[in-house]
């Protein structure tokens, strides 16, 4: 592709627009050092290629990159998932584990949605990153560890700490070095560019030629893209799919659009014949947006694991 080199960052991002460059800016500054990171930006921006990026660029880029989502693991589960357990420590422990500080050790631990980890386990990722050690569940002995850590979430800080789902002490010790993550519909030319990358590959995995329509690049760069990359993405891949030479990406967001559910009053009104995946999946985001991002009380409310959840978002 002519542009790719041009906008092509550390092997993972596109961007050219002021937003990004501000953002590779920062990204080279800090991967450098060992100092912690906290990314803050909306769903499907991409943070994690972002923490991946830092890792990349620094010295720590042979060892292991270990990318965990905080939120997707059941409560009771999460220190021995983070920390590892002796055998026997619990009904179950038919031998030791050893957990994701460990596996990341001289390498980097990717902590997203850090707002959904439990209080009480907040608590004590302070301590191992204070002092750099831990105990395993049922151990006695520490267990030190060298890991540079990267955190992400989509919340307002300061509205997380007021809600409870953040500690204060915590944040200022992820937020050594604070980045925000721009939404896409502050990048500018790079919404095009990046439409135009996601069609490159497209056209490259099926061996196919295929085009923007005129009116869909208008669209492109004129549609807010309230679920950033990740939706521009899809909605990408949708059109290619219907297309046979040329894409049309306004009939795939006029499609969308006029079979949504509404929703008004805690209620849902569907049309006749919505599928049942689109239904369930309007179903999901309207609880969740119902609990105001909650996704523990959006799982609990639907009768469904939180991983389940996780894997349904990640879906979508």
């Amino acid at each position: 592709m002519a542009f790719e080199k041009s906008i092509k960052r550390f092997d993972l991002m596109y961007g050219s627009s002021p937003a990004m460059e501000r953002l590779f800016q920062q990204i080279e500054k800090v991967a450098a050092t060992d100092a912690t990171v906290l990314l803050v930006g909306e769903s499907g921006t991409g943070k994690e290629l972002i923490a991946k990026a830092i890792h990349q660029a620094s010295p720590r880029n042979a060892e292991a990159f270990v990318a965990v989502n905080c939120g997707a693991i059941p409560a009771h589960l999460i220190e021995a998932a983070l920390f590892g357990h002796e055998k026997g420590s619990f009904t179950g422990a038919a031998r030791q584990h050893v957990g994701y500080f460990e596996h990341a050790s001289r390498g980097t631990l990717f902590l997203d949605e850090i707002t959904e980890m439990p209080v009480e386990m907040q608590v004590k990722l302070l301590r191992v990153l204070e002092s750099g050690a831990f105990l395993r569940v049922g151990g006695s002995e520490e267990v030190k560890v060298d890991v540079r850590l990267v955190a992400a979430t989509n919340r307002d800080l300061e509205g997380a700490v007021k809600q409870g789902h953040l500690r204060e002490d915590l944040m200022y010790r992820l937020a050594v070095f604070p980045v925000r993550v721009p939404p896409l519909r502050e990048r500018g030319i790079d919404i095009e560019l990046l439409a135009q990358c996601f069609l490159h590959e497209l056209n490259a995995q099926e061996k196919t030629d295929k085009v923007f329509s005129h009116s869909s690049l208008e669209v492109v760069r004129s549609y807010s893209w309230p679920g950033n990359v990740r939706e521009l993405k899809n909605v990408v891949q949708r059109a290619f799919i219907i297309a046979t030479d040329t894409l049309n990406i306004e009939e795939c967001l006029s499609d969308m659009s006029a079979k949504k559910p509404t929703f008004h009053e805690g209620y849902l009104n569907f049309f006749v014949g919505t599928p049942l995946a689109e239904a369930q999946r309007e179903i999901i985001l309207a609880t969740l947006k119902h609990y105001s991002g909650n996704k523990r009380l959006t799982a609990e409310a639907l009768g469904i694991s939180l991983k389940t959840l996780y894997n349904r978002l990640k879906d979508y």
